[in-house]
């Protein structure tokens, strides 16, 4: 009875498994099948080095909105992955018990905030913040990182945490016997040794940064054109498709799927570039 539990959930997890990887390959033709021969019409320079978006005179450039996603979650990362590396590391190796007991739900809270719930927060508090302090309309690349930095704090933190504390105890004390200090064994033993988990949260903040949709369309200007510094808005790869998919008919629904073609790519050269590191760092 034992031995046919078994293969049946063996079977479940098979199937399940299945479904996951043909729901990938499936969204990978719809994009490809729709998205390549609308490039192809545009040309493939046009649509990549154009930096003029006008649906109306059918031009389609997108190099402005990929400048614009770059900008964008570049700047998420400089402010998220300094913080959400350092808070995992003081939860793991020195919060309180009795502080960890709040901190750590308050991280999964954060976690579990629609998007639309923080790009409120950015059009009401940082935007004006930013307007305050930096000048300008406040709509700006450097509002938008801020608030992607904020929202992917929460993977960061999580993955990184795990990573550290599934470091071998005997790591920690080793650098202790050898006469390191508390603070000395955690940077020079532990996070060395955590390297890897912490790279797949940095991995994984970076997707959430640059498919993030309706925070950065709330705070980012959503201006098509190629930035012209921090305090510019700009318009992203998926604000792009978002704002301009539920009208779009044509040459024109072909171009924004194949903008969606351009993002799946860069998320995958993203991911196998990580990957690559990742592994000569295991070797």
């Amino acid at each position: 009875m034992a031995k046919i539990k078994e293969k049946v959930m063996e079977i479940i997890f098979a199937f399940t498994a299945c479904v996951s990887i043909l729901s990938v390959i499936l969204i990978c033709i719809f994009l490809f099948v729709n998205g390549v021969p609308a490039i192809e019409k545009i040309g493939l320079r046009n649509f990549l080095l154009g930096t003029t978006w006008k649906p109306s005179m059918e031009v389609f450039g997108i190099l402005p909105m990929i400048m614009g996603s770059f900008y964008v979650t570049a700047g998420a990362l400089i402010v998220g992955v300094p913080v959400g590396i350092l808070t995992a590391t003081f939860m793991a190796k020195f919060c309180p018990p009795q502080l960890y007991k709040v901190l750590k739900p308050c991280i999964n809270l954060m976690a579990g905030i629609p998007s639309v719930v923080y790009g409120f927060f950015g059009l009401c508090v940082m935007v004006p913040m930013t307007r305050e302090l930096f000048g300008g309309d406040g709509n700006s690349i450097l509002t938008a990182s801020f608030l992607l930095g904020i929202m992917i704090l929460p993977t960061i933190i999580g993955v990184s945490e795990t990573a550290i504390r599934a470091v071998p105890e005997k790591y920690y004390q080793g650098a202790l016997a050898l006469g390191a200090t508390h603070e000395r064994s955690v940077f020079l033993t532990v996070l060395p040794a955590a390297k890897s988990g912490i790279l797949a949260g940095v991995i994984l903040g970076v997707g959430r940064a640059i498919g993030e949709t309706m925070a950065v369309i709330m705070v980012a200007g959503n201006q098509p054109r190629m930035p012209k510094g921090i305090l510019a808005g700009v318009r992203t790869l998926t604000a792009n498709i978002v704002q301009e998919m539920g009208y779009a008919q044509g040459l024109h629904r072909d171009a924004l799927i194949a903008t969606g073609v351009v993002l799946f790519v860069f998320i995958l050269m993203i991911n196998l570039i990580c990957s690559t590191i990742k592994g000569r760092e295991d070797k």
